[in-house]
């Protein structure tokens, strides 16, 4: 009798605790790359010549700031998600589908290593 598999390997879970570690390590430096360009956008000096060019910079400096600001909090939420992934491979529900109860497939983990859906319960939601 062929019965499904619950749960990943010790050798299985510790793979995906080295390929999380990986992009955990890459996505903190993005993020103080972010951070430090951000800190560095804020120091510029301004005095006070209200031509149209500068507020037309003024403008361009306060939309790429947003924007660094949008990417720096999209890097926080996925190193959060990162982090709650290596919690669940300490307790033993990683890559086990909140929904479905069923193992997330190898290529989906690998491809996105901090889900916690199956792909049919991903598309189910849709």
């Amino acid at each position: 009798m062929n019965q499904e598999k619950t749960s990943y390997s010790k050798e299985e879970l510790k793979e995906f605790e080295e390929l999380i570690n990986q992009k955990l390590k890459v996505a903190k430096e993005e993020l103080n790359m972010l951070k430090e360009s951000l800190s560095k956008r804020n120091d510029t000096g301004t005095d006070n010549t209200a031509s149209t060019s500068k507020l037309l910079e003024d403008g361009a400096d306060t939309l790429e700031r947003e924007s660094l600001s949008q990417l720096a909090a999209r890097q926080q939420k996925f190193i959060i998600n990162l982090e709650n992934a290596l919690v669940r491979i300490k307790n033993g529900t990683y890559g086990v589908c909140v929904d479905t109860g069923k193992l997330i497939s190898k290529e989906r983990l690998k491809a996105v290593p901090h889900t916690m859906h199956s792909i049919e319960a991903k598309l189910a939601k849709k």
